[in-house]
């Protein structure tokens, strides 16, 4: 029910997140940061990372899976289309502003504990805009909306220990802008994760 609600806001008014909203992940998307990071020569309080470079280990604390460690690892990002979006079979409504789709696309590794679902890593990725703003993934039932180059995946698949997935995500931004970096939010007291876009 949660995921139908988030894909019809979505679909309906291209949901788009404000800088405030960089902290959803500690209580809606069930994980964190696994441990505290001071910043120091060692890399520990690092919030900048380049496409392909790991996060540190998150901390899922969903009930299902709470305590099992995975990271998440940006690797692509691309810009689509206007005709990507009338392709796609997206409804949205006729006063909607118009929107260009973002592919991204990332590998949730698990590194240890309870079994995951893929659903339960990919909920705390954020695309920020140039115009600085932000939002979510679009989340539609499979079938729903089709994509060039980005097929939907599974939210339900089971990883274990030492297993990861690769998957491409798509978030709708504002015709005009450019999406600047992948975020991955810390929680309400730290800063978020970021991934820079290069032109």
């Amino acid at each position: 029910m949660r995921e139908m609600s988030r894909a019809v806001a979505a679909a309906l008014v291209g949901l788009t997140l404000t800088a405030a909203l960089t902290g959803c992940n500690d209580s809606g998307s069930g994980k964190g940061p696994a441990d505290s990071a001071s910043s120091s020569s060692d890399g520990k309080g690092k919030t900048t990372y380049r496409l392909g470079e790991a996060s540190p280990p998150q901390e899922s604390t969903m009930q299902t899976s709470k305590g099992a460690a995975f990271t998440v690892t940006p690797t692509k990002v691309t810009t689509g289309s206007k005709a990507d979006m009338d392709k796609s079979g997206l409804q949205r409504g006729k006063n909607d502003d118009p929107k260009i789709p973002v592919y991204v696309w990332a590998t949730f590794a698990h590194k240890s504990g309870k079994t995951m679902a893929v659903g339960d890593m990919d909920d705390g990725l954020i695309i920020r805009t140039d115009k600085d703003q932000r939002t979510r993934a679009l989340i539609v039932l499979m079938g729903q909306a089709k994509w060039p180059d980005c097929p939907a995946f599974d939210r339900d698949k089971q990883l274990h220990a030492g297993q990861s997935e690769n998957i491409c995500q798509v978030f709708l931004i504002p015709e005009g802008q450019k999406a600047a970096a992948v975020e991955l939010s810390q929680g309400f007291t730290s800063e978020p994760l970021q991934w820079p876009v290069k032109d």
